[in-house]
């Protein structure tokens, strides 16, 4: 199995630098606050942050958002290590098994020969997976120039670099998350951009491309026709320079090969694990992709899926809220309410999985949960798993909307969730769901 990657930035193009090399990765957003970080080490180094040159401070943030994801991670895998030594119990519905035959069993979550136990996940890896953070910034004339944001300034900005030469420079952070290891270094290239007239710029800043980009321009978009020249690693100015990568793992005795999980078939069309059958804009790792199931239905997941049934109760164990996620309208069943969850990703258990997605979508720290049990239908080759949980004690989530799946993440009332339009399964589940985490809760009130 090759060994996972996780990419600390929700830049297409980086992402879709790795997917040509060979490398489906899993996306992880690090919401690392940029202005912070660049403060905090101008302030160690005893100088300003208008101190810090580009190349330094493409460093600090790429550094800055691996070490975040690497953070994030940590805390995932103290929660699932926690749910190893829970004696919750799992329960597991197996009505479409190979014989044919319906199975029901119960087993411990946790415990040395528990349910987590059979599926070891991330931790279980002999290497990896590896976390790539990355920053780019744009240089010319001594000023650095990062993403305009506005229409006014992109504008301004592509004025000023008709027809001059600037560099692109672009930090890298690489962490092996098996040995803490990390690796950290910048990429640079000279870019000449060309000679732009008035009408150009206007027309090139009413597209959008150049608001949300370091430099105010593409070179894999609409920019690249005006620039002229590029002196450098090309791949650094799109947003991450593949031979540096291949170094820096190498530094951490990773063969870049090894990395590799996307084959191509005779006309170049990429597949991830033999044939994701879905669009590329709809995958975000390794595992989205559609599953042709033996009970007869397509399921999103090539590895299965897993999610967070996240409740709130009072004190004494009583159940009050459950904590729901509003589908948009161009995913299965849009419009309906369910758990916040998705398709697991390479090498993930489940509860690593469910950790991840109600996080990217729910914005649920893991921190500030505990998990008490989980139900999991399996269908054979494929599976999905509802992880019960409550808040910690002392802990407030406020669920809210974490990427564009969603029009709305919200606690509903616990008497008020079968009135509304659910997703199929969690329908045909929830009045099961709902004795089981009275039980559960109860149990926690009282321990």
């Amino acid at each position: 199995m090759s060994i996972p990657v996780i990419l600390g930035s929700t830049s297409p193009s980086r992402r879709t630098l790795l997917t040509q090399a060979g490398i489906c990765p899993t996306v992880r957003p690090s919401d690392v606050d940029e202005s912070a970080a660049l403060a905090r080490a101008a302030a160690r180094a005893g100088v300003s942050v208008a101190d810090l040159p580009a190349q330094q401070r493409v460093m600090i943030l790429a550094q800055a958002k691996a070490q975040a994801v690497y953070a994030a991670y940590r805390t995932e895998a103290r929660v699932v290590k926690q749910a190893e030594c829970s004696s919750a119990r799992i329960h597991m519905d197996r009505p479409y098994a190979r014989d044919g035959q319906s199975r029901s069993s119960d087993q411990a979550l946790g415990g040395s020969d528990g349910w987590l136990a059979q599926h070891p996940g991330l931790s279980s890896l002999a290497r990896g997976p590896i976390i790539i953070g990355a920053d780019s910034l744009f240089e010319m004339d001594g000023h650095i120039c990062g993403k305009p944001h506005t229409r006014e300034r992109a504008r301004e900005r592509l004025r000023q670099m008709s027809g001059k030469r600037g560099t692109l420079w672009t930090g890298h952070c690489v962490i092996d998350m098996k040995t803490g290891q990390q690796q950290v270094a910048v990429s640079s290239a000279q870019v000449q951009c060309a000679t732009l007239s008035d009408a150009e710029i206007d027309r090139y800043v009413d597209t959008g491309e150049p608001l949300n980009v370091a430099g105010s321009f593409t070179l894999e978009g609409l920019g690249g026709a005006f620039i002229d020249t590029v002196v450098g690693d090309p791949h650094g100015v799109i947003g991450l320079s593949l031979p540096l990568l291949r170094h820096m793992c190498a530094r951490l005795s990773i063969e870049w090969t090894d990395l590799w999980n996307v084959s191509y078939d005779s006309h170049g069309k990429g597949f991830v694990n033999g044939d994701h059958r879905a669009p590329l804009s709809f995958v975000t790792q390794p595992g989205d992709g559609w599953f042709d199931c033996v009970c007869g239905h397509r399921h999103w997941g090539l590895f299965g899926g897993a999610g967070i049934l996240l409740v709130r109760c009072t004190p004494e164990g009583k159940l009050t809220h459950v904590a729901l996620q509003h589908r948009v309208s161009w995913s299965l069943e849009g419009g309906t309410w369910g758990t916040p969850g998705g398709a697991l990703s390479q090498a993930e258990n489940p509860l690593e999985g469910a950790l991840r997605e109600s996080f990217e979508e729910a914005s649920i720290d893991p921190a500030d949960i505990e998990v008490w049990g989980a139900h999991e239908e399996s269908h054979g080759e494929w599976a999905y798993t509802t992880f019960f949980a409550g808040e910690k004690p002392g802990h407030h989530v406020e669920p809210h909307i974490g990427d564009n799946e969603s029009t709305a993440v919200q606690w509903i009332p616990i008497d008020r969730v079968s009135k509304l339009p659910l997703l199929s399964y969690f329908g045909h589940d929830w009045p099961r769901y709902v004795k089981t985490l009275q039980s559960l809760a109860a149990e926690h009130a009282q321990s």
